[in-house]
């Protein structure tokens, strides 16, 4: 009888760790960061209806990176909890930090597991305040852990690098134009340093969580010629809402 074959412990996680990552670098980008009114999300992303940013909640929102059959179930599981929550407490007890600590143990759980492989996604999970310092972005690695960001966060593809230029660039109290070119540049860049890409709006998927908004629901999609306008610089854009009748389509 053969001896069974032995990998310790540590790098049987050390191996299912980088599979994890393999798959997720095979993802392209999502950068989140802050500017004056809120956060706004930017994914390099040509399909309308595959979407890699959507609303959880009134003041949350979520992005992922990696395989979309994976993070589309965490993503419905999140607005399960997230209702549950609100309809039997109260709809302030729905936060963020609640959210990204559910997601924790379930992503915690599926990693360790030896009946299954481990999820191939990274998570952003973001909260708009009231002021600026309220605001809160949490990224969630396939092994559970949670991160608390401050300011941006990317994850997917070549993050390293676009994490370091939007680091670089990136100030408390940007325009929302501002902080989308931010954004854009970033994904645009080469890795290598050759010319960057020139990346369209139907290239983009972009969403913003606006403190502003007079409803409850802060979470709102930027589509069209309000995309266009804001990445040609027009500030005047931000105040425009879908949800609004007198918005120009």
């Amino acid at each position: 009888m053969s001896t069974p074959f032995y990998v310790s412990p540590q790098q049987a996680m050390a191996d299912r760790a980088e599979y994890a990552r393999k798959g997720i670098a095979r993802g392209r980008s999502v950068v989140v960061l802050t500017y004056a009114d809120g956060i706004v999300f930017v994914a390099e992303n040509t399909s309308r209806a595959l979407h890699k940013v959507s609303e959880i909640y009134d003041k949350i929102a979520f992005a992922a990176v990696g395989r979309y059959n994976e993070f589309e179930n965490l993503r419905i599981g999140g607005v399960r909890y997230a209702d549950l929550r609100g309809y039997s407490y109260d709809r302030a007890d729905v936060t963020a930090r609640g959210l990204a600590n559910v997601y924790a143990q379930t992503l915690g759980t599926i990693f360790s597991s030896v009946g299954e492989k481990p999820y191939e996604v990274e998570l952003v999970v973001a909260e708009v305040g009231r002021t600026p310092e309220d605001d809160q972005i949490y990224r969630l690695t396939p092994d559970g852990s949670v991160v608390d960001e401050k300011n941006s966060v990317v994850v997917g593809g070549n993050a390293d690098s676009i994490g370091t230029y939007v680091g670089e660039r990136h100030r408390v109290g940007l325009t929302l134009a501002e902080a989308l070119k931010v954004a854009v540049d970033a994904l645009a860049r080469d890795p290598s340093g050759g010319t960057p890409r020139t990346l369209t709006t139907e290239q983009l998927e972009v969403a913003v969580l606006d403190r502003q908004r007079s409803q409850k629901r802060k979470f709102k999609r930027i589509l069209g010629g309000q995309l266009t306008r804001l990445l040609g610089g027009d500030e005047s854009a931000a105040a425009e809402d879908e949800d609004s009748p007198a918005a120009p389509q």
